[in-house]
């Protein structure tokens, strides 16, 4: 399928989505949340895609909802808004990056630059950051007059605390790249015309590991950071653990340990 707001591209098990409304820094419409939920559905069902990474197109990652085209309609007293087609169940921007943590398959945000408002809360919610020295952050929200959704008030505060999740939400500050990996925010900062360099190569080292432990990994991460009770998601790591153990890239891996050469998984 061809989308209009989105590109979508798959090569030897990498799904790159990137987000196509330059003219905007990537400002999101309705059209662009029913393509992107459409585009990473297709990529979570797909068994030949081990990674996905998401970026921007042109100078920005995403400014976040479109003021022009969403919130203008809402301050002027528009009958279906953002958050009628929501509660519809209609495909939304505010559901995205939900869809990116349910994703079995690990999920790279390559920052390329300006990444506010829900377009921050979308990049909070892929499982690594990427950032371009370029790249720039902020919770917009309170500056619209609106407080954070899209997950923003659920990723931030696990990422650096509440406190300072509590000063880039009530200012609406704009932080540059450095102060971002100072919070923990990125992974790693790269000079910009590296971007594309260092995502593919944090990819490659992803696709040389095994598809199912890494699938079962991300699952315990998160269920790990809501979870009260430590026994029991001790119990969730080892059912987990047990199942891995049925692998043919567990057998493999112990193989090729003893064997001293590198393994080579199949996800089965």
């Amino acid at each position: 399928m061809q989308y209009k707001t989105i590109i979508l591209e798959k090569r030897d098990g990498i799904a790159t989505l990137t987000l196509n409304r330059p003219e905007t820094l990537n400002a999101w419409n309705d059209e662009m949340a029913r393509e992107a939920t459409d585009a990473i559905n297709k990529v979570d069902g797909d068994e030949n895609i081990r990674v996905l990474i998401v970026t921007g197109a042109g100078r920005g990652f995403s400014s976040g909802v479109d003021v022009r085209k969403e919130l203008a309609g809402i301050a002027e007293g528009a009958e279906e808004t953002i958050f009628e087609r929501i509660m519809q169940g209609r495909p939304s921007v505010v559901t995205i990056g939900l869809q990116l943590r349910r994703m079995d398959k690990p999920v790279i945000g390559a920052i390329n630059g300006m990444a506010a408002g829900a377009g921050f809360a979308i990049a909070l919610a892929c499982d690594l950051r990427i950032a371009s020295e370029k790249a720039q952050f902020s919770m917009a929200f309170i500056l619209r007059g609106l407080m954070p959704d899209t997950g923003g008030t659920f990723f931030l505060p696990k990422l650096i605390g509440s406190a300072k999740a509590c000063e880039l939400i009530f200012t609406g500050d704009t932080i540059n790249v450095d102060e971002a990996e100072r919070m923990g925010l990125v992974n790693k900062v790269v000079p910009h015309e590296k971007l594309t360099e260092a995502t593919e190569e944090l990819v490659n080292k992803l696709l040389k590991r095994p598809p199912i432990a890494l699938k079962y990994a991300k699952r315990a991460i998160y269920k790990g950071l809501v979870e009260v009770d430590l026994a029991s998601h001790l119990d969730y790591e080892i059912a987990l653990n047990r199942m891995c153990t049925h692998t043919e890239d567990f057998k493999e891996a112990v193989k090729a340990f003893l064997e001293k050469r590198e393994p080579v998984f199949k996800g089965k």
